[in-house]
């Protein structure tokens, strides 16, 4: 069966139409407080942990997650929902207590600013490079993202939605800065519940229920027997086996994108406070909590309403064109254009942060004015939106967008998990074993990559890819270090997080 292509109603364009004026409005107004690039970059280091927290959840969530986990829901079960309880919400814990304050305090702009005064610059140009370069392509399957559900809901040329989109967001992106960011995103996060919790409700109704849904999935053949299964057996032939949960999402992809992801972390290093950075985040994982209930269910219920889709990616968009009456899908799809618009947005600013401070700052103009580095990162955001439109292609040649994503963060997330850790955690860790454990970390990933279908039964292992970079990383940054000089320690002073909490305590000793 092909999905069906439809026909946006008056009432449906006119509420899409209203809301992105609506936010552009606001995000072009929130705009004229920015001055300088901290203003831009980190919202002045003043935002609310309510805002930061809804934020966080709605960039992580965005449009590539509404289609792409709805789509692998379709395709292999409710395993996908791990992505959230087990992905996300222990890292969260975790990162607002221990990590996220401890950037905060650093008062940096970026983890790679982080990881260069901890090691040294090579390894922070290096993390800087892999980041920038991800985000760049993680941009063109946004936009291919969002341009396939126009293709199906309005029937437009793909092309055609691809520059329509990516060049409304890149607007309102130049204007509004990491403030705007945030406080669109809240409003939006709330847009997004919404419309997701519509579309999820009315496709169970459709079902006859989660136990009628049930049935009638598992009479479909052998095939469906494990997409009811939150955690598979380890010779599943799904991405999600307990094996895979365990060591790749849990133990490396999942920390390793809560705590060094630049497009997550900008937001909590911009709080007020480092009380309030940690607010954030908790805040963010509670919120988590409902994300997979939204997301999963419709595309488990798609497996009943339509079944053969050639593409999994495709069943979020039929959904919305065959169960939704005219207004209904204007307001979903206007949840799916504020997440859109959410990832867009963070992708954007932190990769104009990351190619401003970490290259740009630190080899072509070293002493600008604050206002300088804000014009260049400005000016990027419209090179950035070119380079995304151009590579938007690239998504066509994945069997699901969220596999597409997931992969590309299995090859290098595992080994930049490790020096973080390392270079946190065990003051024994040196630049050199960095450099060379991230080097083989991201060799042996690409390795795996190109060589899975003769090493792996899973379709996308990259939860495996992951674990098993992570461990070369590691092994070689520990192995490494132990052969080198130490770093001197004046210069890891404020850096270790054992030697921080020393300092405190001997401080609050002194006080008592």
């Amino acid at each position: 069966m092909d999905a069906a292509v439809g026909k946006l109603a008056t009432i449906d364009v006119a509420i899409i139409a209203l809301y992105l004026v609506g936010i552009t409005i606001l995000g072009t107004w929130i705009g004229r407080f920015i001055k300088d690039d901290e203003d831009f970059f980190l919202g002045g280091r003043n935002l609310p942990w309510w805002a930061i927290g809804m934020s966080m959840v709605v960039s992580d969530i965005g449009a590539l997650e509404l289609v792409g986990v709805a789509g692998m829901a379709y395709t292999y079960g409710i395993g996908v929902a791990n992505f959230d309880w087990i992905g996300c919400i222990p890292a969260m814990v975790i990162a607002s207590f221990i990590f996220i304050p401890f950037y905060w305090r650093s008062k940096v702009f970026t983890v790679p600013e982080y990881l260069g005064r901890r090691y040294n610059q090579f390894v922070r140009s290096l993390v800087a490079l892999i980041w920038g370069v991800f985000f760049l392509f993680m941009l063109g399957i946004f936009f291919y993202t969002a341009a396939l559900t126009m293709q199906v809901l309005c029937g437009w040329d793909l092309w055609f939605s691809v520059i329509l989109v990516a060049s409304a967001v890149g607007i309102y992106t130049y204007f509004g800065g990491l403030s705007a960011v945030v406080f669109l995103d809240s409003i939006q996060c709330v847009v997004l519940f919404i419309g997701s919790g519509l579309i999820m409700v009315i496709a169970m109704v459709k079902v006859g229920g989660w136990g009628n849904l049930m049935d009638t999935v598992h009479a479909m053949g052998p095939q469906f027997k494990h997409h009811f299964q939150l955690i598979a057996p380890a010779d599943s032939t799904t991405p999600f086996a307990w094996s895979s949960v365990l060591f790749g999402l849990a133990f490396v992809l999942s920390p390793a994108y809560w705590l060094g992801n630049q497009a997550i972390v900008q937001r909590n290093l911009a709080a007020r406070s480092e009380y309030e950075a940690k607010k954030s985040v908790l805040w963010g994982g509670f919120l988590k909590l409902f994300i997979p209930i939204i997301l999963v269910g419709p595309g488990i219920a798609g497996v009943a309403l339509h079944s053969g889709l050639e593409k999994g990616d495709m069943i979020f968009p039929t959904l919305i064109h065959e169960l939704l009456p005219p207004g209904l899908v204007g307001i979903v799809f206007a949840a799916f254009l504020a997440a859109l618009i959410s990832s867009v947005d963070s992708y954007l600013t932190s990769a104009s942060t990351l190619w401003t401070k970490d290259i740009y700052q630190q080899f072509i103009v070293k002493d600008a004015s604050p206002r300088h580095y804000m014009k260049v990162g400005k000016a990027l955001i419209i090179v950035f939106v070119i380079i995304g439109i151009s590579l938007a292609g690239l998504a066509e040649k994945f069997g699901s967008v969220f596999g597409y994503m997931q992969t590309m963060l299995s090859i290098f997330q595992g080994p930049l998990l490790s020096i973080i850790l390392l270079g946190l955690l065990w003051k024994r860790a040196t630049g050199k074993g960095a450099t060379t454990g991230l080097i083989l970390g991201v060799m042996t990933s690409s390795t795996l990559f190109w060589l899975k279908d003769g090493l792996f039964t899973a379709p996308e292992p990259f939860l495996y890819i992951a674990w098993w970079a992570f461990l070369v990383g590691f092994f070689t940054t520990v192995v490494v270090s132990l052969l080198t000089k130490p770093e001197p320690d004046e210069k890891l002073e404020g850096l270790i997080y054992s030697r921080v909490v020393e300092k405190n305590t001997a401080a609050e000793g002194g006080a008592a």
